[in-house]
């Protein structure tokens, strides 16, 4: 037992001491510590089109991170918090961490390394990585960089039934363990940046790796896409959305994988019935980080009933609005099995490439370990609803 508690690593101390030794040094962080002062530097830096495409409806976005105001921490004192266990399991899957990378697509347009270098951030930090289907590598190329880091992946659900079924074997034979169905994207919504950019990264062949690269698409078209990628565009935009999708067809992706499936976007308890009726594994409470649905309830206040709901036989992980260590700790507090991490690894993949997603990821696993210690618990499975206080005002 002595050698297990010594392998757990100390995720707080560690970054500490580094960053103080450094600062012996006269070295400072390269990157902001401050999620807010990251994000200003890291849409300053971009393009006027990349920093748009990456916003999304400010009412909804200020509604998740609102959310988490309205809930305090009630810390407990006088507890042997000496060793911290972070490491979790869902549906059999060990997690190092209660932390994923939420699937984001078109990296391109933020970093010309795009999500190999995230992969590779991720490989050198432990945490799991879910590859959006919209990714400007290909599933292969990041599961080399991965090596045996874990790693998901996330299903948009084209209206080409063979090139969904293709792109879910080609993530298991590469070696992912987990399938994400994103719901709430079956159109693109009227994203007002984008609109006064007039920009969508997609007609510029930016998020397409996954596309050009598989066999069921390049099939379907008169020529490669190497040869005429106009027409592999056309072709991309005309099968891309498919608003027709319904619970009934969820049916098919079971017949054609045996990964766990999970449904991203699931905000109303009635939907997280459904999701277990449908015969899924699991879910991911989301509202898309606020770039879907403007005015949408955030996600953080969507979380308990929708746990309730699951009544225990999925897992329920937490997306939308995560940006520090007492972020995750409220939101598993509150019933989420796990989280994903969404913007701020992007912003430091925008400020310094690889080097910038490991120093985030470095910062919120030390922020996640101390919070944790610091408010009297010394494991994330100790964590419930009675570390809380809502401090939503009453009539």
């Amino acid at each position: 037992m002595k050698d297990d508690q010594q392998s757990i690593p100390s995720y707080g101390l560690g970054r500490q001491m580094q960053v103080y030794m450094q600062g012996l040094q006269g070295q400072l962080p390269s990157l902001p510590v401050s999620p807010e002062v990251l994000e200003q530097q890291a849409l300053a830096h971009l393009s006027q089109q990349a920093a748009g495409y990456l916003a999304g409806m400010d009412d909804t976005m200020q509604a998740n991170l609102r959310a988490f105001q309205r809930w305090s921490i009630l810390p407990r004192m006088l507890r042997d918090v000496s060793r911290r266990q972070l490491s979790t399991t869902i549906l059999g899957m060990q997690l190092p961490i209660p932390l994923l990378l939420a699937p984001i697509g078109v990296q391109s347009i933020i970093h010309p390394e795009a999500e190999l270098a995230v992969a590779r951030a991720a490989r050198a930090t432990g945490v799991p990585m879910i590859l959006s289907t919209a990714a400007s590598r290909s599933i292969e190329a990041v599961a080399q960089e991965l090596a045996d880091t874990p790693r998901w992946f996330q299903l948009y659900w084209s209206k080409n039934p063979d090139l969904n079924a293709s792109l879910v074997h080609r993530a298991e034979q590469a070696g992912y363990s987990a399938i994400v169905v994103t719901l709430d994207t079956r159109l693109l919504s009227w994203r007002e940046q984008d609109i006064q950019n007039a920009y969508l990264p997609f007609l510029q062949g930016e998020g397409l790796a996954n596309y050009f690269s598989d066999p069921v698409f390049r099939q379907a078209l008169a020529q490669s896409p190497e040869k005429d990628p106009a027409m592999a565009i056309r072709y991309f935009i005309d099968i891309f959305l498919n608003p027709s999708l319904t619970w009934d067809q969820l049916a098919f992706l079971r017949q054609h994988t045996s990964l766990p499936i999970f449904l991203k976007g699931v905000l109303h308890p009635d939907d997280a019935r459904q999701t277990i009726d449908a015969g899924m594994d699991g879910i991911i409470v989301s509202n898309h980080g606020g770039r879907q649905v403007g005015g949408s309830r955030a996600a953080l206040d969507a979380l308990p009933a929708v746990v309730e709901a699951a009544g225990g036989q999925v897992p329920v992980l937490f997306d939308s609005g995560i940006r520090r260590g007492s972020d995750v700790l409220k939101a598993i507090a509150l019933g989420a099995r796990a989280v994903l991490l969404g913007r701020p690894y992007i912003w430091g993949l925008a400020l310094d490439g690889e080097a910038g997603v490991q120093q985030v990821l470095q910062n919120l696993l030390a922020d996640l370990d101390l919070t944790l210690a610091v408010s009297g618990f010394s494991s994330i499975s100790q964590l419930d609803a009675s570390l809380l206080v809502n401090e939503r005002p009453t009539a």
